[in-house]
């Protein structure tokens, strides 16, 4: 009886039809589009109303909360005086220090809401000027804009050109258009300054962080951050739940448009992020990640500012990605302000 010899080697199936795929004949790879897909899901979840169920369970929650710590507080402070009247006195102190603050913070929060319903009155006031002509409407409109910035250094030189030049004006067009340019201008740059540094910051994150999620994280936070900065350069101030309020009401403008996708204004951007899918999925991400942030941060320029663009252009959102990127990722050259 002889044993065969085992056989050393790859084991080779043969399938059919295999013989006729060839390099030149296999399809090929499909390329990869980037869809900022991290802003998409921040978006999404910024823009989600809650339910009234979901408020009722938070209010109750945050109410039983409250009472329970309240209750806790009250007998450590009483118990603690029963026991040792100088450590109770210490803990009345600190327990009144705290409610103090908590007040404080609530006040700053209201100051906040009233700071940025003030931006909305006068951008309502200013719409209604256009529409109807009226020139004594625009002049307390431009009377309101220049007691709103009167502490704001960068916009002096524009109050006192726009004091002298406004009885000359006689047309309301005009006169807001004259506002608009000498007391926003500085102020848009600032406004693009921040845009540019919240989209270099998410298309930076999502290039370079590879943990799941945080690109969304990130997403969420710099745009939070962003429309921040942007309604306090237009005097609104916005405190934590402001700012919170505002991102959700900017994007659900953009979700219910449609405008958190990729659209004409992006073009060449999503161009230069599929180019740079092939070297990298996560630089195409990046891209086109940072362009969506543009486009809130536009969107944010719009609800914030108190006058809308007529004067002065509105911002690209191609040329603030071309600014914001430029150097870190090939997605083509600056462009000049526009």
């Amino acid at each position: 009886m002889t044993l065969e010899p085992k056989r050393r080697g790859p084991v080779i199936l043969e399938r059919e039809g295999a013989a006729d795929v060839t390099p030149a004949t296999a399809p090929p790879v499909p390329d990869f589009l980037p869809d900022g897909r991290a802003m998409q899901i921040a978006a999404r979840v910024a823009a989600r109303p809650p339910s009234r169920l979901g408020r009722f369970f938070w209010a109750s929650a945050g109410a039983l909360l409250s009472f329970m710590v309240s209750m806790a507080a009250w007998n450590f402070v009483t118990g603690l005086l029963a026991r040792n009247p100088v450590l109770g006195w210490a803990a009345v102190v600190l327990v009144g220090a705290f409610v103090l603050a908590a007040l404080l913070i609530a006040l700053r929060e209201l100051s906040a809401y009233a700071r940025l319903a003030r931006l909305d009155r006068v951008h309502q006031a200013a719409t209604e000027a256009l529409l109807a002509g009226d020139l004594k409407a625009a002049r307390a409109v431009s009377a309101r804009l220049i007691a709103l910035y009167a502490g704001r250094p960068e916009t002096a030189w524009g109050r006192e050109r726009l004091a002298e030049r406004q009885g000359e004006i006689l047309d309301a067009d005009a006169l807001l258009q004259l506002a608009e340019a000498e007391l926003l201008a500085p102020l848009d740059q600032a406004a693009r300054r921040e845009v540019e540094a919240a989209a270099r910051t998410v298309a930076t994150v999502t290039a370079l962080v590879p943990i799941a999620l945080a690109d969304v994280v990130a997403a969420l936070a710099a745009n939070l951050r962003m429309v921040r900065r942007v309604a306090e350069i237009y005097g609104g101030r916005a405190g934590t739940l402001g700012s919170w309020r505002l991102l959700r009401t900017v994007f659900t403008h953009l979700v219910a448009t449609g405008a958190v996708a990729v659209g004409d204004d992006m073009i060449e951007t999503v161009a230069g992020g599929g180019l740079l899918a092939k070297v990298s999925r996560r630089f195409g991400e990046g891209v086109v990640n940072g362009a969506l942030t543009a486009r809130v941060g536009v969107a944010a320029i719009e609800v914030c500012r108190p006058l809308p663009f007529a004067a002065l252009p509105r911002p690209k959102v191609s040329n603030l990605v071309g600014r914001a990127l430029a150097g870190l990722f090939p997605t083509g050259k600056g462009t000049s302000e526009d």
